[in-house]
């Protein structure tokens, strides 16, 4: 298969992409969409990537699909640990690579750790290196490198679904994570240093190198243990960490820079999604999420309480909520309404808008049970290959429209 054939066999989903001269892998890179990102550096407009100024050395691509952009993250890490490509080693400075580091503490600290201070890592074996980070880095154990990460949003991720602590053992009360149930209790005692290792750092270091199968088969055995011997809070949190894994979802985990957002004619890409939730026929709210070609714009979002429906409908929910977005002149228009649902509420969402003289795409998910299906729907014939190729980032958008909803949601009802 040629580098053409190559390129339009790419899947719309998540993975890592890898670039050869011949036998020798000379670049590894990550992607939310694989066909969308790899195409890109051949689509003939220049932007400063290190590897365009050599991608006519590409002879052969490779990819690699993960179920998302975390795992996508962890696989190209150590990809570029392994093989070491050439044009990745060119590509880095120490602002760009980070490494995860997980220290000898007594309670191992996770802590991220810029590439200069990797590099004075030869240094401390022999103990004659004394900086800021002599004592985190020594006898630790080191992942990475992460390159255009968001090392914010990535320890967050990691820590709430590993429950990763980030209180002191000596602590007089109980710290704010452990409240919130993301603390195991580090702070309180409830927890041994011996149980942490065992029920957090080896899970979080099987995961970090890659080992999500077997991950995912020892959290089975352990929620089975937990539950055989009646400890049904623990094999609740192994449940909940085990669809954690399944169902992340976070494209703000990678920095900006790695997006090539896509146009729609000569429009910059701008995306609404919405999304309603309710409890039966009460406490209904929808809520509506943005996104440009920086990622989620967090002020552009909005909160709605339904007024006017009566009973349990989400697509005359939805209408409401169009409706009354549609009055606020003030908030710029996007270029598609993206909507969680399928035909019902696609059709519904296009009547409301075309009822005011307003001619966007819209374009809706089918979720199906247990939000497993991803069917996408829409009327319009224009948008069909966008869609396709950007699958990715609208799955992003209608799950933070969701999440967004929920949290909504469950506001209203403690109030």
């Amino acid at each position: 298969m040629n580098l053409e054939q190559k390129l339009k066999s790419l899947p719309t989903k998540p993975g890592i992409y890898l670039f050869y001269h011949k036998k020798e892998l000379i670049y590894a890179g990550k992607a939310t969409n694989l066909k969308s990102r790899v195409r890109s550096y051949f689509s003939g407009q220049k932007t400063p990537r290190p590897i365009e100024t050599f991608i006519d050395e590409v002879t052969r691509i490779d990819y690699k699909v993960t179920d998302n952009a975390l795992e996508a993250i962890i696989m190209e890490a150590n990809f570029i640990k392994k093989y070491e490509p050439k044009y990745n080693v060119i590509g880095k400075d120490d602002k760009s690579w980070n490494y995860i580091v997980i220290t000898s503490d007594k309670y191992p600290q996770v802590i991220f750790v810029r590439q200069h201070e990797i590099s004075k890592y030869s240094l401390l074996r022999s103990k004659s290196y004394e900086g800021p980070w002599a004592k985190k880095l020594f006898r630790a154990r080191i992942f990475g490198p992460y390159p255009g990460v968001n090392t914010k949003n990535l320890f967050k991720t990691l820590q709430k679904m590993f429950n990763i602590s980030v209180c002191k053992s000596s602590a007089k009360r109980a710290c704010f994570y452990n409240q919130i149930g993301i603390c195991l209790g580090v702070c309180t005692g409830e927890i041994s240093a011996t149980d942490y290792k065992k029920k957090v750092i080896t899970s979080l270091v099987q995961f970090l190198r890659g080992n999500k199968k077997m991950l995912v088969r020892n959290i089975e055995k352990r929620m089975k243990e937990s539950a055989k011997k009646e400890d049904f809070e623990e094999a609740r949190r192994l449940r909940d960490q085990l669809k954690g894994l399944k169902r992340v979802q976070d494209i703000t985990l990678i920095n900006k820079s790695f997006f090539k957002f896509p146009r729609i004619g000569r429009e910059v890409f701008r995306v609404e999604g919405y999304d309603i939730s309710n409890l039966g026929d009460t406490n209904m709210v929808g809520s509506m999420v943005v996104f440009d070609q920086n990622g989620p714009i967090k002020s552009g979002y909005r909160k709605f309480r339904i007024k006017t429906v009566k009973g349990q409908s989400d697509v005359d929910s939805l209408a409401e909520v169009i409706s009354r977005r549609i009055k606020h002149d003030e908030w710029p228009m996007p270029k598609v309404f993206l909507v969680d649902g399928g035909k019902p509420q696609v059709n519904k969402v296009r009547s409301v808008l075309k009822e005011n003289g307003i001619n966007i795409p819209v374009v809706g998910i089918a979720k199906g049970k247990e939000r497993k299906k991803n069917e996408f729907v829409y009327n319009s014939v224009k948008v069909k290959d966008w869609v396709r190729e950007n699958e990715g980032l609208l799955i992003s958008v209608r799950d933070e429209a969701h999440r967004f909803a929920i949290k909504f949601q469950r506001q209203t009802r403690r109030l």
